[in-house]
This record gives structure tokens, sequence and C-alpha cells, in this order.
């Protein structure tokens, strides 16, 4: 069962079958789309990635995937899961261009890491990002994702590997 989460101003929950339509626009706006793997796609292709969520990720558990609203309206998407590309858990997040400026993807992307660390148990998280991305890029360095190394894309691009581990806790004074 996938958890909800809730931050200051978003609240992420598993998807229902009614967010298909604003999952589609999510996907289909070039200005998201562009970043997010070889996109854009094409809709056929994005709805049936919808439906997967519900047959394949969800009914065998493989890993967390939730709409993101805020006040009530689906505003993004976010997930983590297992990637072989990272060795580890990634996370992919996605905000509608109108939720942009305000802090949010800092918000969500804090809280999908927190729920790693925490529920999850990771002792690191790892995010892919486009090297031209450079809303992304910074957005993840501000919340302490560090550059471990690029990958080259079957394009000739070039792709950011950043890994975060948890904050250490101060040592213990001896008194």
């Amino acid at each position: 069962m996938i958890p909800s989460l809730r931050t200051e101003r978003l609240q992420l929950d598993p998807y229902v079958p009614e967010d298909e339509e604003v999952f589609v626009a999510l996907f289909l706006d070039a200005r998201v789309s562009r970043w997010m793997g070889d996109g854009p796609y094409p809709e056929g292709e994005i709805r049936a990635l919808f439906g997967r969520i519900f047959t394949k990720v969800y009914a065998q558990q493989l890993f967390e995937v939730w709409a993101v609203r805020r006040d009530g309206r689906f505003v993004g998407h976010a997930e983590i899961k297992p990637s072989e590309v990272v060795g580890g858990h990634e996370i992919i997040y996605a905000l509608a261009p109108e939720a942009w400026g305000a802090g949010l993807g800092t918000e969500l992307a804090e809280a999908v890491v927190a729920h790693g660390f925490g529920a999850l148990g990771l002792s690191e998280v790892h995010a892919t990002v486009a090297a031209p991305n450079l809303a992304s890029l910074a957005l993840l360095g501000r919340i302490g994702f560090e550059r471990v190394r690029d990958i080259t894309e079957e394009d000739g691009g070039t792709t950011h590997l950043l890994t975060r581990r948890p904050a250490r806790s101060a040592p213990a004074l001896q008194g």
C-alpha cells in the first residue's frame, strides 16, 4: 500500500483513475516532458504509462508513485523507485509550470527524500538530471545532493547522477 505524504503545502497521494487526464496533460506539456527521459512522448504512450501505474506498479507493489496536489488541485507527479542505472533508489518529480517558482519543487523533493530515508530505510537517495536542466540541478544542490558522475546518453547528451545521504547528527557531548 502506498502511503500518503504531507508537507506544509502539498499532499502526495496514490493516483486514482480519475487523475488520468491531469496526468496526461502534465506529461504532454513540452516544458515538463523535455526533462523526462526521452520525452515528450505521444499521448498514447502517456496513457499506457498511467494504466501501468495501476496494473503493474501498484498491483505488484513495485515502488511508490504519487499524485501531487496543492489545495486539492493536481500540480505534479512524484516517485521513488529502484534503478539499475543509479545502483539504488532514485527520486523522480515533475511539477506543472503554474506551480514553478514558489518553492514547491524543493518541498516536494525534500518530502520524497525524507520518505526514502525514513520509511524505506535507505542509506542514500539518487537523482538523474539532464545537464541543461539547471533549475533541477540547483534545487537538488540546495537540498544536499552532490554530483557523483556523468552518464552519456544514446543521443550524446549528458545526464548528471546526483546522490544525497542522510544528514549526520552531531556527536553527543560527553560530560
